[in-house]
């Protein structure tokens, strides 16, 4: 596993590996933070998840491992490992792990 302060740039990397789970919380990781959006890495335990929020611009989720339940809007969704969904700008979402799982936030700003 690379360590949350080591430069990843230009290196070869298994996403999966960037993080650990952790008993009863959420770990993340950000791997790119730029003016014009960023890419965050997600590790979440079984059961944890985000509350419901909006964002002012669309945001990407990759599952890379396990289950999660999102809901957009209202309406809830299953994303499993190898599946994607996004998140629509000032649409309410929320976040929960069906099961551990990680996944890759990417956000565009412009």
């Amino acid at each position: 596993m690379a360590g949350q302060n080591e430069n990843i740039s230009g290196k070869v990397l298994r996403l999966t590996t960037l993080a650990d789970y952790q008993a009863a919380s959420v770990v993340s990781r950000t791997l790119i933070n730029k003016k014009i959006g960023t890419v965050t890495f997600f590790a979440f335990a079984a059961g944890q998840g985000l509350s419901e929020h909006t964002a002012p611009y669309d945001a990407m989720v990759q599952v890379l491992e396990g289950e999660a339940e999102i809901t957009i809007s209202g309406q809830p969704l299953r994303v499993g490992e190898g599946e994607m969904i996004i998140m629509p700008a000032h649409e309410p979402h929320a976040l929960q792990a069906v099961t551990p799982f990680k996944m890759l936030l990417t956000m565009i700003r412009a």
